[in-house]
């Protein structure tokens, strides 16, 4: 699995389902761009979750990033992203064959926003997995990290 984290001070995430037009929003905490492949297991779910949640990234009372996201009460909104699996080694346009088949990654996708949601204590905001979406986001600091189960080192 791999994510991209980033630090908000507010975020939204839009998208149709059908005929609605369906709006997330977040005041503070974290977006997470998550993007899975055909490998990805529960262990990289369990690593990435632990990961998240004590990261510690948020602002202390003297400014300093030192609490996480269970420290401060911030929420978290987590979009389904399979180009981060893009591979553009070769010409101009990206690969997303390693993202693997939508039938083995959404289960994974929602069980990653379950366990998020458990080790946060409350539910996880989201987009719809595979759909169009528009994120709007206001970067805090700006904080942005990659994270990716293959190389935990």
């Amino acid at each position: 699995m791999r994510i991209v984290l980033q630090r908000v001070s507010r975020a939204k995430v839009s998208y149709v389902s059908g005929e609605c037009l369906i709006s997330r929003e977040i005041d503070g905490g974290y977006v997470v761009l998550v993007g899975c492949c055909e490998n990805d297991t529960v262990e990289d779910i369990e690593w990435l979750v632990g990961k998240i949640v004590n990261l510690r990234v948020m602002d202390d009372e003297s400014g300093v990033m030192n609490k996480s996201i269970l420290d401060t009460g911030g929420d978290i909104m987590v979009v389904s992203q399979f180009t981060l699996w893009a591979s553009y080694k070769k010409g101009n346009r990206p690969s997303y064959l390693r993202a693997g088949r939508h039938e083995v990654t959404k289960p994974l996708y929602e069980q990653f926003c379950r366990r998020l949601s458990t080790q946060l204590g409350r539910d996880v905001k989201t987009g719809e997995f595979g759909a169009d979406m528009k994120v709007e986001l206001v970067n805090d600091g700006p904080v942005t990290i990659c994270m990716d189960t293959k190389n935990k080192e």
